[in-house]
């Protein structure tokens, strides 16, 4: 399928930092890649992330997952700033070591109201996965 870009990567991390103005800027993700049906966000890696056991905690991975892609519809559908979480299913493969936090977010489907998103999360390697996530977001 063929999916045109609305936003590049200045726009998408313009618009992310304009639906989230209070967030710390120092622990902010930064969209590194805007692709037709593909998008990259990196989260900084912070101590205040981690679980007993010094692995990044499960919130933390959900968060940037429903994050990576709000991004990847927002690139596509444009400066939507309403479109809503409607279910996220997360699957934790492995403990995730303390680093930065990469989330790589592809469609699955991308309708007129609602698209849903495959989210691979990592901080080692892209072949060693910490989670995925399936998340469906309604458009208005």
């Amino acid at each position: 399928m063929s999916y045109s870009l609305q936003l590049d990567i200045p726009g998408a991390n313009a618009v992310l930092r304009r639906a989230f103005p209070g967030r710390d800027q120092a622990y902010f993700p930064s969209v590194t890649l805007v692709e037709p049906g593909r998008v990259h966000v990196v989260l900084p890696y912070h101590e205040s992330t981690l679980r007993p056991g010094q692995l990044i905690s499960g919130p933390t991975l959900m968060g940037h997952a429903d994050t990576a892609a709000y991004v990847l519809i927002l690139a596509h559908i444009g400066d939507q700033l309403m479109a809503v979480t409607s279910s996220l299913v997360m699957n934790f493969l492995r403990g995730a070591r303390p680093g930065e936090l990469h989330a790589q977010a592809e469609f699955l489907r991308l309708g007129r109201r609602n698209a849903v998103c495959d989210v691979k999360l990592w901080t080692e390697s892209p072949d060693r996965l910490a989670a995925q996530a399936t998340v469906t977001y309604a458009i208005p």
